[in-house]
């Protein structure tokens, strides 16, 4: 039997009873639905703070991987960065020095990324400065490898011109001279003859009769044939590709013609006394990538280590020169 209750009315001063149909019942259950659920909710939002759903660890178990797996990548491309300088310093000290090729400044090899910021769309991602960092690393180190693989293809392509590249080397007298006592004059500061004034010598002189046969020291191409009363007088430049250039000046006559093409030993003038000059001799240069080089280096291939140092001794001397 239900029990029956009752409330107590202060006007009446007595106790009504309090009925409890159905609206009363269905109005009590949903107050404590209401409360059960603002419990529930409660307790929900208590248990996701402090504890992780099964999907969300999963998600911290991966993030962590992947940020182990960032940090390891970092370091590999520390070392790879090392490998790739070892590389670099090969490359600039031995390979295209051994091939007299150009070197590459540091401000290509290493040139950084202008322009708008690549790595904004970085910048939201957990760990941002991590990622960025890594990113910023194996930029520079693609662009390195780009640049270091172009340098090895002209590198290969060198090489394998070698043989042709020693052909067209300077690297004989331009005169006949094993007995050496032709060689008049070297490079460095001398007294002008005729101007008697200090001036540097850029190139050698060989002192031979009038009409001694001058010999191309390379392979090239006749790039310059000029005829003046002064300065080098008569004068044959050649063009030997690979940076290489000479010059003889001071001829008696040419036996060449502007855009042929010769090799080392054949003869391509004879020597005179035109120009600026006070007695018959050659005056000769040799250019490296438009830059005036001395001569007595590039006489290593008909000269023994004995003749090459009577050679230096002999070009000492300032008082032997003709122009």
């Amino acid at each position: 039997m239900a029990k029956v209750k009752y409330r107590y009315n202060p006007e009446t001063l007595s106790y009504d009873r309090i009925e409890t149909g159905f609206h009363y019942h269905l109005s009590r259950a949903l107050l404590y639905f209401l409360f059960s659920a603002v419990l529930g909710f409660i307790f929900f939002l208590g248990y996701t703070y402090f504890f992780d759903s099964p999907k969300e660890k999963k998600l911290i178990r991966e993030n962590h991987r992947l940020l182990t797996q960032y940090e390891i990548m970092e370091k590999n491309l520390e070392q790879i960065q090392l490998v790739l300088n070892d590389i670099q310093q090969r490359d600039e000290n031995i390979y295209r020095v051994i091939f007299s090729a150009d070197s590459i400044p540091n401000s290509i090899r290493r040139a950084g990324f202008g322009g708008i910021n690549r790595y904004k769309y970085l910048e939201d991602m957990d760990n941002a400065k991590l990622v960025i960092t890594t990113a910023k690393k194996l930029d520079v180190i693609m662009k390195q490898l780009y640049v270091q693989s172009k340098s090895f293809d002209e590198v290969i392509d060198l090489a394998k011109r070698k043989s042709e590249m020693l052909r067209c080397t300077p690297s004989i007298m331009p005169v006949s001279n094993k007995d050496l006592k032709r060689t008049a004059s070297g490079w460095g500061w001398r007294i002008h003859p005729i101007y008697k004034t200090r001036r540097f010598h850029w190139g050698m002189d060989f002192a031979a009769p009038k009409g001694t046969p001058v010999y191309a020291t390379g392979d090239g191409v006749i790039k310059k044939i000029t005829d003046r009363k002064t300065g080098f007088g008569k004068r044959i430049e050649i063009d030997h590709g690979f940076g290489y250039e000479t010059l003889y000046g001071h001829l008696s006559k040419f036996n060449v013609k502007l855009g042929q093409k010769v090799k080392r030993g054949d003869i391509i003038g004879f020597i005179g006394n035109s120009g600026t000059s006070t007695a018959p001799h050659l005056h000769y240069e040799v250019h490296v990538k438009g830059k005036k080089v001395n001569p007595q280096h590039y006489y290593f291939n008909d000269l023994s280590a004995e003749e090459y140092e009577k050679m230096i001794q002999i070009a000492s001397n300032s008082n032997q020169t003709f122009d």
